[in-house]
């Protein structure tokens, strides 16, 4: 396996105001071989306030062992809620798939086989990407020669709405706390399907305590009347962010901790006084979370957080589900 990690945006080309020396990059599992592969980029979610690696790694060899290149996107996120990410996200992952389809030849993948699969906010993000690709411009005219339309596309327990279903704080990090009616129409996806939406995988549970089932819900009725091929799973029992639900998740191995970067630079920022537009009482919360205390001082004694959850049978088959819909779409 050869991982690479190479950032999507050159120098001057990223200017997120609290990016904290961080720059979006695709982290990559390829097979070491001159095989020409079908692609998929792994987009985790994380409420836009950071990117989970327990829907990063784990998910991305899954695909690599399905015989598929993979990249996992590590895109632009605010863990202080302080500075609305806007078009940012967006405008990375367009980059990315452009990055990746630009160097299809170096990365042995064909650029008609590249699907995206993201979870949470990061399936807002792939669903955004996937409704608004037409609109969205790269500000170097190279990369505009790549289409940024994925060929398919896989949301797992996505947020897709806006409107009274949404997840609050995911819209909070993205658009502010205040944002205008025109942006909450631009990003609730569901409003944004056309005839020329890629097909879609979708899956969530029925129990999701955090993202609203019927997220996925309109997200597949607005697919059906368009007449857009898509495969959609309700599963009845599970809570959020149930990744693979595999044992390996369960347990707590996540994988590599890559894409915790910018979360770790904004947080020793914050730490250090040097936090863009963040409030005394968004400073305590951020010490509190990460170093258990208000002062940011770590506890080199405190025993390791550890997020499982129970085991679901029919949760954990939606990645084979999911290997059949991809070769059902020629994507695999």
């Amino acid at each position: 396996m050869i991982n690479l990690q190479e950032n999507i945006w050159k120098d001057g080309e990223y200017n997120y105001e609290a990016a904290y020396g961080f720059t979006p990059n695709v982290y990559s599992y390829l097979h070491d071989d001159d095989k020409v592969r079908a692609c998929m980029m792994i987009v985790p979610g994380g409420g836009y306030c950071m990117v989970c690696n327990v829907e990063g790694e784990p998910m991305a060899k899954v695909a690599y062992d399905a015989g598929m290149n993979v990249f996992v996107l590590t895109y632009t996120t605010d863990i202080t809620m302080s500075v609305p990410l806007k078009m940012q996200p967006l405008n990375d992952i367009s980059r990315a798939i452009r990055y990746i389809r630009a160097n299809a030849e170096r990365f042995h993948i064909d650029p008609t086989k590249l699907s995206i699969c993201g979870s949470s906010a990061g399936g807002h993000l792939c669903a955004s990407i996937t409704t608004h690709f037409d609109d969205v411009k790269d500000i170097d005219p190279l990369y505009n020669q790549y289409s940024n339309r994925p060929d398919g596309t896989i949301l797992c327990y996505p947020v897709i709405t806006s409107g009274p279903k949404t997840h609050i704080y995911s819209m909070q990090a993205l658009l502010g706390y205040e944002p205008a009616k025109e942006e909450l129409e631009y990003f609730s996806c569901e409003k944004q399907v056309s005839e020329n939406t890629p097909p879609c995988f979708i899956w969530q549970t029925v129990e999701d305590d955090a993202v609203p089932v019927e997220n996925s819900m309109m997200f597949a009725s607005a697919l059906k009347e368009k007449n857009i091929p898509y495969a959609y799973y309700a599963f009845p029992h599970g809570g959020h962010g149930l990744s693979l639900n595999n044992a390996e998740t369960r347990s707590g191995i996540f994988g590599g901790p890559y894409t915790f970067e910018q979360v770790d630079k904004a947080v020793e920022a914050v730490r250090l006084g040097k936090g863009i537009n963040v409030s005394a009482q968004r400073k305590d919360e951020l010490m509190i979370q990460f170093f258990g205390n208000v002062e940011g001082i770590k506890d080199e004694n405190a025993e390791p957080v550890i997020y499982t959850h129970p085991y679901f049978e029919d949760v954990a088959m939606w990645p084979k589900l999911c290997e059949i819909w991809l070769k059902r779409m020629n994507l695999l």
